[in-house]
């Protein structure tokens, strides 16, 4: 009988997830991010880039930009003057709406995005330095036992499941223009952040019972390596086109992984039933390839696309209980634009504003109950001039949606907006007069 109870616990306990059948409190935990489906592998990644990149469909590989500093190609950084020192400084907000068959919710998320600086190294070569998040864990699901049959026998029962953290990425690129209108860069990826997954049965009326408190704790420190190349050329007078390619090298993550399992009655004395202490994360990265174009006519417009494939179908990652999760190959396709009225024009401020957009559409990672989650989205933002030289405030807008509601899935629809201070100055001016 009592092998029964426990059979009957795991499984209404694993059931939470992905059945349509929970209900969120929001007021209870102030999470970095919120979606479900955090709760597999490393999370939900997040999307790179700056402003610029976000309100153009997260195109980067192929894009090379003077003014605004893109950091998600290496070598896109030797665009630039010369003596020019360039910081990029992000915030985003997220707005995100999740819904299933039964149920639905809503969650307000506020986070700095990145920072990062670029400085100009000898003749046409540069150096980059920075942070970022790499991927983002929040969720929380509660669940209430409805069996009479349990109730009876052990009372209120209330099944909890929630996770928190995330992983985060510093890095410094070098990059330079090896020969006429080919430049290559190279950047170094330190991994870092802690992610605790928790899993709780608590029994609210019958003392008899024990809360259980199970867990798991990472703490990440890894290493991994990003190279990028691009090659640009005038095909036409004052248009250019550029092609781009990045590799990031795979990184199984490394670390500590504690896994735990406590009893705690109702005078809070709290007993260890399991806990141990592992080198091995059973989490890992997968080495990532992109490809991207852009054409650009000078100070006016631009259009461009890119592709990215990392196959996470090989990674291992710890089993999620009750749940068919599986690891898949991500393809992601961006487009994006941009216009500019008049960059030099002195009456109107509006025509001076650069006007972006795009879209995207990604198969992510995730494979849950036999389907391959996808997500899409439209985009939108400006760069609004500000002051002298290039400075300016970089504002983007992302409304999309991930998931669906079939085989008791969630639908997670969703609305990002991001804002960058793009900051620029000349270093190194010898003035003719004092």
């Amino acid at each position: 009988m009592r092998n029964l109870r426990k059979t009957k616990l795991i499984a209404a306990f694993a059931a939470i997830l992905f059945t349509g059948q929970f209900a969120i409190a929001q007021n209870t935990d102030a999470l970095g991010t919120y979606t479900p489906y955090s709760v597999f592998g490393v999370g939900d990644i997040n999307k790179g880039g700056t402003a610029l990149n976000r309100a153009m469909g997260g195109i980067g590989v192929g894009l090379r930009d003077n003014r605004l500093i893109n950091f998600l190609n290496p070598a896109a950084t030797t665009e630039r003057d010369p003596q020019s020192f360039m910081m990029d400084f992000g915030l985003s907000q997220k707005n995100i709406y999740n819904s299933s068959n039964s149920n639905s919710s809503a969650y307000n998320v506020f986070n700095m995005n990145h920072i990062v600086i670029t400085v100009p190294l000898y003749k046409k070569s540069a150096l980059a330095a920075g942070i970022a998040p790499f991927s983002s864990v929040g969720y929380k699901f509660e669940e209430s036992e409805t069996n009479p049959e349990m109730i009876n026998e052990l009372g209120e029962i209330k099944y909890r499941r929630y996770g928190t953290g995330g992983i985060s990425k510093a890095f410094v690129s070098a990059s330079m223009d090896l020969f006429k209108d080919f430049s290559v860069g190279v950047e170094g990826i330190n991994y870092f952040g802690t992610i605790d997954r928790y899993s709780d049965i608590l029994f609210l009326t019958n003392s008899t019972y024990r809360t259980i408190n199970t867990g798991m704790d990472y703490v990440v420190s890894s290493m991994a390596a990003k190279f990028g190349i691009q090659y640009s050329k005038e095909i036409k007078k004052d248009i250019d086109l550029t092609v781009g390619a990045t590799w990031l090298t795979g990184s199984k993550l490394k670390g500590d992984l504690t896994k735990y399992a406590y009893a705690t009655g109702v005078t809070g004395v709290r007993d260890t039933v399991f806990h141990n202490v592992s080198d091995n994360t059973q989490m890992e990265i997968p080495s990532e390839l992109g490809f991207g174009m852009t054409i650009r006519k000078k100070d006016k417009w631009l259009i461009g696309a890119d592709y990215i494939r990392q196959d996470w179908s090989s990674a291992s990652f710890a089993a999620t209980p009750g749940v068919d999760f599986s690891p898949a190959v991500s393809n992601s396709f961006r487009v994006g634009f941009e216009y500019i009225p008049n960059r030099y024009d002195i009456r109107y401020y509006s025509r001076r504003i650069t006007y972006r957009g795009g879209a995207y559409y990604e198969n992510t990672y995730m494979k849950v109950n036999g389907r391959q989650i996808n997500s899409m989205g439209i985009t939108m933002g400006a760069t609004l001039p500000v002051l002298r030289l290039y400075n300016g405030l970089g504002l983007s807008l992302d409304l999309g949606q991930r998931g669906s509601l079939k085989d008791n899935l969630v639908r997670e629809r969703y609305v990002m907006f991001n804002i960058s201070f793009s900051l620029h100055d000349i270093w190194f001016i010898k003035y003719r007069y004092d």
